[in-house]
């Protein structure tokens, strides 16, 4: 199958038997030279006629800019992984799904040569995702690398069992002090990630907004929060311990004493929908939005 003069890279974030079965299929359906560039990490999984014959790419240093797209293979958190590789290059990432519930994948594993055909076919458009950035006194380098989420930014206690004291500003004019197990600040993409399992509401992707909700709060009227995402976020923790702040799944150690500042991205992250997806079939599908299972029950037992 080809796609015209298309580059593609072929990203996994973990090497396991299901996401190199997949990049397999993907190679069989692929199999014009300099169409398609592999991740080194399943260079050794390919047979010496796909060695040779493709070329490969290191994922752990910058993308070259003349990708047409990047196929993440795995789950969700393949995609927040991506990220860190596509960066601020425009690249659009098409997430195909490998493992369970994969809410921010385009496709099943199952559907690869459809949604080939759908992209060749230009039967796609893009989502232009919010990113946030966070700021902080640490002096982790590995911090400062890519401080950027596309699902969440997350303080959380460290090493105690005590409540966070969390002073929260937004746009420099105070909000209030979360006693709590830690603070959630969401874009609108992870919504339906850890926020929502801590009773967050569900965002459509394309809002401008950002969402902050509590963990465990000790003040039970504490509720999420939505606010406009060109709002600025200050935090100070009162405390003399080190927290834990997770970019989407990359966690660091920060000293309390340091503020912590969280506003949008400067840039986007673009994933691919496919003319016959949008995001309510998807609440629908995976996540049993508004489905009510007593009637599913009911209608099973009428039924047999």
């Amino acid at each position: 199958m080809y796609f015209c003069d298309m580059k593609i890279a072929l990203y996994i974030a973990f090497h396991n038997k299901s996401s190199i079965d997949c990049c397999k299929d993907i190679i069989g359906l692929i199999s014009v030279k300099n169409q398609l560039v592999i991740d080194s990490k399943i260079k050794n999984d390919l047979s010496d006629e796909d060695q040779k014959k493709f070329s490969f790419f290191d994922s752990k240093k910058p993308i070259e800019n003349d990708f047409n797209f990047v196929f993440a293979i795995g789950g969700d958190g393949t995609i927040l992984r991506s990220i860190t590789y596509v960066k601020d290059s425009n690249i659009p990432i098409l997430g195909i799904n490998t493992g369970r519930l994969g809410f921010l994948t385009s496709i099943q594993k199952e559907n690869i040569q459809e949604a080939i055909s759908l992209i060749v076919n230009n039967k796609f458009s893009i989502i232009k995702r919010t990113l946030l950035e966070v700021k902080s006194g640490s002096k982790n380098d590995a911090f400062y690398d890519y401080p950027f989420a596309l699902n969440e930014i997350t303080i959380q206690r460290k090493d105690t069992t005590s409540l966070l004291n969390i002073s929260c500003e937004i746009n420099d004019k105070y909000l209030t002090n979360y006693w709590s197990d830690g603070l959630i600040i969401s874009t609108p993409t992870g919504s339906t990630g850890y926020s929502l399992s801590n009773g967050g509401s569900i965002v459509s992707p394309e809002s401008n907004v950002i969402l902050l909700n509590p963990i465990a709060p000790h003040n039970i009227n504490m509720r999420s929060l939505v606010i406009p995402d060109n709002s600025k976020i200050n935090i100070d923790i009162k405390g003399d311990t080190d927290i834990n702040l997770s970019v989407d799944s990359r966690i660091y150690s920060v000293d309390c004493s340091n503020q912590i500042e969280i506003f949008k991205a400067d840039f986007t992250i673009g994933t691919i929908k496919f003319d016959n997806d949008n995001f309510y079939k998807r609440l629908r599908e995976k996540l049993f939005w508004g489905q009510d299972m007593r009637n599913n029950n009911l209608k099973k037992k009428n039924d047999s």
